[in-house]
């Protein structure tokens, strides 16, 4: 007998194709279990910079971010899913490990792989790989 419900799923999401494949899945598991759906988008913003991002690139990312959000609300909505979003700045693979295990006490995240090779993985990092090795509730990762 399962003993673990899922009712809180977390969707970590940059407007790329991967995460809205992880969104897609998400969606299917949600409709399985009457889950609900959080996305989160995270933007990567250095602790402290001397040189600040001019307005209006950081007007058009907010722009693009509102935009991909609502596509990922709209398809929840299609589908019978609740959605709700946050926006995050910060290091990525660290607010979305902390988002996830916060009050909110989400059960599962599902993350979009950007398919990187290990060699370019071991001198970048990935953030689904921070996200698999730090988080302390079950990973799905979508190629």
């Amino acid at each position: 007998m399962i003993k673990r419900k899922i009712s809180k799923i977390l969707v970590p999401l940059d407007g790329s194709r991967n995460s809205r494949r992880g969104l897609e899945t998400a969606i299917a598991l949600a409709r399985n279990c009457g889950a609900t759906i959080t996305g989160v988008y995270s933007i990567y913003a250095p602790p402290h910079s001397e040189f600040r991002g001019v307005g209006s690139v950081e007007k058009s990312l907010n722009i693009e971010v509102k935009k991909f959000m609502e596509e990922a609300k709209v398809l929840a909505a299609k589908n019978g899913i609740v959605f709700n979003q946050k926006v995050a700045r910060g290091e990525i693979g660290y607010n979305i490990v902390k988002l996830a295990q916060e009050k909110n006490k989400f059960d599962m995240i599902v993350i979009g792989s950007r398919g990187r090779s290990s060699a370019k993985e071991i001198f970048f990092g990935s953030v689904s790989n921070y996200v698999i090795h730090t988080a302390k509730i079950p990973v799905l990762v979508v190629k």
